[in-house]
Parts: structure tokens; C-alpha cells; sequence
């Protein structure tokens, strides 16, 4: 199995039972090992009382793609803690893509930031989440 095909099938297993990611309306546009994107188109629902996009919302999109990015190797990974900077407003009827990469992977360990942007590139929110690996995979091999 190559690392990209490794990435795709837990990917799948992931989704299959990841109810929050779908219920804000996220979908997978593609993942690699250690990497993923994911995007969202921002409804109504997404705002906030400013009319723009919810900072929870944005930050769970970011952290969605973090954790399709570390679980990429088939090896179960939680978050252990993560940050996130807003830089511009996410508006209704935006498009936002949160893509994740890995930076560091030591042992048990790995660091990954996330970008966030909208369907014109600009920078929406930057994410930087720090990873566990548990026992465990996400399917059989």
C-alpha cells in the first residue's frame, strides 16, 4: 500500500464516523501522509452576531484537517494542544479551505500547521496543532 493510498483509506474510516465534521457541512477535498485539505462553504448558520463567520467554526475547520493530517499513517492521533490566530474575516457564501501539513513527527509527537483561506487565497486564520499518537489504528493492515 503506498503512503497515499494509507492516507485515503484512513481517511475513510475517519469520516465514517465523524459525525461533527459533516454536521457543520466540511468535506474532504484531499490527503496525502501528513497532509489533508478540507473545506467549507459558510452559511447563515456559520455567523456570528457580526455577520461573519464564527471564530468556532473556523477553528474547527482547521482542527478537522489537522486531525485527518495526523492520522494519515493509520496510526489513531489526538489533539494534545492547539492555537489559532485570526487574521481576516470569513464571510456568508465564502468558501473556506483549511489545508494542514506536517512540520515535525518525533516518536509519539508531531506538530502540524494549518492554513485557512477563502476561494480568493486570502489568509483567513492560521492553526498550529500539536499531536499524540495513541494505541491503535483507524483500519487493519
Amino acid at each position: 500500500m503506498t503512503p497515499t493510498e494509507r492516507a485515503e483509506r484512513a481517511a475513510q474510516a475517519m469520516w465514517s464516523t465523524d459525525e461533527a465534521s459533516k454536521w457543520f457541512g466540511m468535506q474532504i477535498d484531499a490527503v496525502g501522509e501528513g497532509w489533508a485539505r478540507l473545506s467549507l462553504s459558510v452559511a447563515p448558520h456559520h455567523c456570528n452576531g457580526h455577520l461573519i463567520c464564527h471564530g468556532g467554526v473556523i477553528f474547527s475547520l482547521a482542527d478537522s484537517a489537522f486531525a485527518f493530517a495526523c492520522n494519515s499513517r493509520n496510526q489513531s492521533t489526538v489533539a494534545q494542544h492547539n492555537s489559532i490566530s485570526f487574521v481576516a474575516p470569513g464571510k456568508n457564501g465564502d468558501t473556506l479551505m483549511a489545508e494542514a501539513r506536517e512540520v515535525s513527527l518525533r516518536g509519539r509527537s508531531g506538530i502540524y500547521d494549518v492554513t485557512v483561506t477563502n476561494q480568493d487565497g486570502e489568509t483567513i486564520a492560521i492553526f498550529r496543532g500539536m499531536s499524540r499518537a495513541i494505541k491503535g489504528q483507524l483500519f487493519e493492515e
